[in-house]
């Protein structure tokens, strides 16, 4: 199986992706600023994890998740843009702008992840996922219980994340497109009024009907 970096992984989001994937047999590497900061979360979370920088984790892994906040992926992306040539890179940023958050604030690109895509170049096969999860539900070990709508243009980069989203304990979906992550990326600030005005514990999406092997 591929080595996953996950980049930005001592954040909440990351480090939860992190650990699932570690307990359920993939070689993980958290990346951070600071390799230090990086081993020490590494180690707090167990499981064989590795901590390095974001550039170095990027380097030594073959896919690369991308979990950092919408202000930080331009310089995210531009510290790692070296070392993920030839390289699927799943971006997770949600386009969030505070204080308003709760209202859809897409960038002019159209989505974070073709945002991404136009950054890092066309060497780079750009996937996005796990807009739509509560970071604090994916720390546990209990079932989330969410789907995980995964988009990209390349079909089989796409399958690859939609295996690790299971291998993850969440029910990864084909989404279409990578224009398609507009969808998805909007639909957090959706899920962020709802957690407010409801009081959800972290609102999440579930695809209702059978649905049958792509």
């Amino acid at each position: 199986m591929e080595k996953v970096a996950v980049v930005g992984g001592t954040g909440k989001l990351g480090a939860a992706i992190a650990r699932r994937l570690a307990k359920a047999g993939r070689e993980v590497i958290i990346g951070s600023r600071s390799a230090e900061a990086a081993r020490k979360v590494a180690d707090e979370l167990g499981f064989g994890l590795r901590g390095l920088t974001n550039a170095a984790a990027a380097a030594a892994g073959e896919i690369v998740i991308v979990t950092v906040p919408f202000a930080a992926q331009e310089a995210t992306l531009a510290e790692i843009a070296p070392h993920v040539a030839g390289k699927i890179v799943v971006d997770t940023t949600v386009p969030l702008v505070p204080p308003k958050v709760m209202r859809a604030q897409l960038p002019p690109e159209g989505s974070a992840a073709v945002r991404g895509q136009a950054l890092l170049g066309e060497g780079v096969t750009m996937v996005s996922a796990f807009h739509n999860v509560a970071a604090h539900k994916l720390a546990t070990d209990d079932d989330v219980g969410c789907d995980v709508l995964v988009f990209g243009d390349d079909k089989g980069a796409r399958a690859k994340v939609v295996e690790l989203t299971n291998e993850a304990g969440l029910r990864g979906l084909h989404g279409g497109a990578l224009v398609n992550s507009a969808a998805a990326e909007a639909l957090t600030s959706v899920l962020i009024f709802l957690n407010k005005t409801y009081g959800v514990d972290g609102a999440g999406i579930q695809i209702t009907g059978k649905l049958r092997e792509p």
